[in-house]
């Protein structure tokens, strides 16, 4: 527990010192004491962190739908904005001193090629004639030379405008990003194409299309309309078979059972397949699994189908479970089985490999990971998993990790596309 409270004392400590910089940058460096521009700056810099908590806590805090629905635009796209506008100002630091000696010497040099103002010689006075000034009165005293007019602070002006030039590059930059990245999540998922080559899958099996999705995570941002694009997507590939490898959801049945109905229409001839992933277990995995089950697809939950095609499939609960009894259970899914026959298991996390390889799986097909979502994050998700994205090779087994189908939090995806892939199985006896 006292781990846990520094661990969320830090983080707090670290997301406040990150949004003081940023509104130092975007509002205090950049607008007057006390104007509008300062007041709605700062407003912000307190709202959009809070909207931000209350995306991420509304859902498992109970709170009705369409709040979460409500705060969850604003707050999951200022996350990824926070992120990316943090980091092209921190990119863009050094050149604010570089931008300003610039400037300097430049207006140095241009002030040295102006040539000094002439002097003005008095001219001789004429001789007055005598008697001229007899009844005029004293001769009208000369009007001041003006003095120059004060110039503005050179200082102060030259590093305003660096700031506004360094400061809006950053934002138009980051707004940038993070709207690119919306789209991508929003027109939906592109088709990707691999093909696996298994030793002992027969002749008759070469050339068999398993349409792997993952992570689709419907929610209060991504709803029927997402499910509806993928279901079009996968049905046109013409697959023989669909497996829909966890994280499907991220609420419950009652909120979000109508977003997952066009899954009903998914077209493959030897069916759909679905596994539990880490999410189902934070939103009802048993209701979800009835579900899914009642719009025609078939959850595999540590059990074993044999596919007319010649290669046994194979499915596991997702190790979130195993808080609640559940969780992967090798033994049952796979343990008395015919190893010289050709095994594919669905698990949606891929740290399950090392158990996979033991139990004599040839293909294990997993999602998860996103492929990091959010670059960098490709880079600290593969600290805690086995492969990010792709096929790669462990021992006799391969694991093929799709990025996903949709999106956690944000809605946004910057350097990790998502992707439904169609796994092409090869016979080397082909």
């Amino acid at each position: 527990m006292v781990v846990f409270l520094v661990v969320l004392v830090v983080i707090l400590a670290l997301l406040g010192a990150v949004h003081w910089y940023v509104w130092r940058r975007l509002v205090r460096d950049l607008t007057a004491p006390g104007g509008a521009a300062r007041r709605a700056g700062t407003a912000a810099a307190v709202v959009l962190p809070l909207l931000s908590v209350a995306a991420l806590v509304s859902g498992r805090a109970g709170a009705p739908f369409v709040v979460e629905q409500v705060v969850a635009w604003p707050g999951y796209l200022w996350l990824a904005l926070l992120l990316y506008v943090t980091l092209a100002l921190v990119v863009t630091e050094p050149l604010r001193p570089l931008l300003r000696r610039l400037l300097a010497r430049r207006a140095a040099v241009a002030a040295a090629r102006v040539p000094a103002a002439p002097v003005p010689v008095p001219a001789p006075a004429a001789a007055e004639p005598e008697g001229a000034s007899e009844g005029l009165g004293e001769a009208a005293p000369e009007a001041p030379a003006p003095t120059p007019a004060a110039a503005p602070a050179p200082g102060l002006s030259r590093r305003l405008f660096v700031n506004r030039i360094v400061s809006g590059t950053a934002a138009a930059v980051a707004v940038g990003t993070v709207g690119y990245g919306t789209y991508g999540v929003l027109r939906g998922p592109r088709v990707k194409r691999v093909t696996v080559p298994l030793a002992k899958l027969p002749r008759g099996a070469h050339g068999y299309r398993i349409a792997v999705v993952s992570d689709i995570h419907l929610g209060p941002v991504l709803g029927r309309a997402h499910t509806q694009r993928i279901v079009d997507t996968i049905n046109a590939t013409q697959p023989d078979l669909v497996a829909v490898v966890g994280d499907l959801v991220d609420g419950s049945v009652a909120d979000l059972g109508p977003a997952a109905e066009p899954l009903a229409h998914l077209r493959a001839r030897d069916g759909a397949f679905f596994v539990t992933g880490n999410h189902e277990y934070f939103s009802g995995a048993d209701a979800w699994v009835d579900h899914v089950r009642e719009l025609g697809l078939r959850p595999l939950r540590n059990a074993r189908v044999e596919i007319g095609a010649g290669f046994d499939l194979a499915g596991v609960d997702d190790v979130a479970g195993e808080r609640e009894g559940q969780g992967p259970d090798f033994g049952r899914a796979l343990g008395d089985r015919d190893r010289s026959r050709t095994a594919v298991l669905l698990a949606h996390q891929p740290v399950v490999i090392d158990d996979a390889v033991r139990h004599g799986v040839d293909l294990q097909l997993s999602g998860h990971t996103h492929g990091g979502q959010l670059w960098p994050g490709n880079f600290i998700a593969e600290l805690a998993n086995p492969t990010v994205a792709g096929l790669e090779r462990y021992g006799d087994t391969q694991l093929y990790v799709s990025r996903g189908a949709g999106a956690w939090g944000p809605p946004v995806r910057v350097g990790a596309p998502s992707d439904i892939t169609v796994v092409e199985l090869a016979s080397k006896q082909a």
